[in-house]
């Protein structure tokens, strides 16, 4: 199986403009799936349960059709069974990576905490942190499933202090992957509940009689998925629209070129729209990793999905020096930014936009999707400029205290009642006013 991958050269004089092509990609929005999405929201709002358990049935193909929602909600001993069936190396490695996961979230714990500071009149300001009461996590399900997914999305909302995490999942055929209910086991999930789809989406957002409304919706799904989260924000909160996975891999050339490659593949294989791009100064480097592309992708059970990627949106390009990467990788501010490099922290330093940073030839991405501790659901589609990984201050939200002493409300009384004047807002002037003591 052959692939033809882009070269682009940043010496080129159109080189920013054929990288801005590149890396052009809008989630089209198809006037089909909005208006489905649209109706089966509407639906479920209106009708709730009766519309959520039409939809399952309909669009899960519950073999003989569930008769109820109580079909659809998983025991926490069924759970517990789950996790007790697994083969032992499953098991094993799902509770190392769930425990290295809560170690790292409650180190953000540990750096959202309110504060309070008193002012020489008595008035005291702070900020209180609380989490969220209920959150709902959406794991996909279907052709593929993923145990990391409930790790990454409930383990920091645990952290965070969350009472209720309520999971859906949907169970084509009727059929429970028993890896993705282990993973709720040992991350504490409240509730798991077998429903998926727009219809999920729906019922978490404005509830059902069987379902309480949460607060916040994470998770990622399919096109139907997407579309109802982006319906339901501001009923709810949202954690992002995710676009299709990427991987940008910074090279100096010493790294093995297969290393380089299975790492570009590691993203490639998850979706066709997936894009992995290699910067590097040394042309018969990249001459090698291409070699190795061709001579590994036979051996990829995922050769079409890879090669379709690789094709329409991957590219090996060639930089000037490790510098202009940097400046390079910062426009692009990929999700997963790895730099295989001989010495990767002095590059590191100069990278101000990515989702996740993978410093030196062994930390490959991969682990950093299941294992190393730091969330896997991070910013795509260059929104790493101004968004973050989902984390433990995704489940929580700061209120502001206020607490003015008398004498604190004779200077602020003044500078507010001035400028509410100045806004035409007279209430608020006299509010405020109304607490001054009256001149001597």
């Amino acid at each position: 199986m052959t692939i033809q991958i882009r070269h682009l050269d940043s010496a080129q004089p159109d080189f920013k403009q054929r990288l801005e092509t590149l890396l052009a990609f809008e989630a089209s929005t198809d006037e089909a799936i909005e208006k489905s999405v649209a109706a089966i929201l509407h639906d479920v709002k209106h009708r709730g349960d009766a519309a959520v358990l039409e939809y399952t049935n309909k669009f899960d193909r519950i073999p003989g059709g569930a008769a109820s929602m109580a079909a659809f909600d998983v025991p926490q001993a069924e759970l517990q069974a789950a996790l007790r069936a697994l083969p032992a190396a499953q098991r094993v490695a799902l509770e190392t990576a769930a425990e290295r996961i809560r170690i790292f979230h409650e180190r953000q714990k540990e750096e959202l905490r309110g504060f309070t500071y008193t002012e020489p009149d008595g008035t005291v300001l702070g900020q209180k942190i609380t989490p969220l009461d209920r959150v709902g996590i959406y794991v996909p399900g279907g052709k593929a499933a993923y145990p990391s997914s409930v790790l990454m999305n409930a383990v920091p909302a645990k952290v965070a202090g969350v009472a209720e995490i309520i999971m859906v999942v949907p169970t084509p055929d009727g059929v429970k992957n028993q890896m993705v209910l282990a993973a709720a086991a040992i991350a504490g999930v409240t509730r798991v509940i077998t429903i998926g789809g727009a219809q999920a989406v729906g019922a978490l957002a404005y509830g059902t009689a069987t379902i309480a409304p949460v607060d916040k919706i994470v998770g990622p799904g399919n096109a139907y998925v997407a579309a109802a989260k982006r319906r339901v924000f501001g009923t709810v909160g949202i954690d992002m629209i995710a676009g299709p996975s990427e991987i940008l891999v910074l090279c100096d050339g010493t790294t093995d070129p297969d290393w380089v490659a299975m790492d570009l593949f590691s993203q490639a294989e998850h979706d066709e729209l997936a894009q992995a791009i290699m910067l590097c100064p040394d042309a018969d480097y990249i001459a090698k990793v291409e070699a190795s592309i061709h001579k590994l992708l036979p051996t990829m059970p995922r050769a079409g999905t890879i090669r379709t990627s690789m094709t329409d949106r991957g590219a090996l390009v060639k930089v000037r020096d490790m510098q202009e990467a940097c400046d390079i990788a910062n426009a692009i501010a990929a999700e997963h930014l790895e730099i295989s490099a001989e010495d990767p922290q002095q590059w590191a330093d100069r990278i101000r936009h990515a989702g996740a940073m993978f410093l030196g030839r062994f930390s490959s991405e991969s682990l950093g999707d299941y294992c190393c501790g730091p969330n896997h659901v991070l910013p795509t589609s260059r929104t790493a400029r101004f968004s973050s990984p989902l984390g433990v201050y995704d489940f929580q939200k700061r209120s502001s205290v206020i607490f003015v002493s008398e004498a604190g409300a004779q200077t602020l009384g003044k500078v507010a009642a001035e400028l509410a004047y100045g806004e035409g807002l007279q209430a608020h002037a006299r509010s405020a006013e109304l607490r001054l003591r009256p001149a001597a």
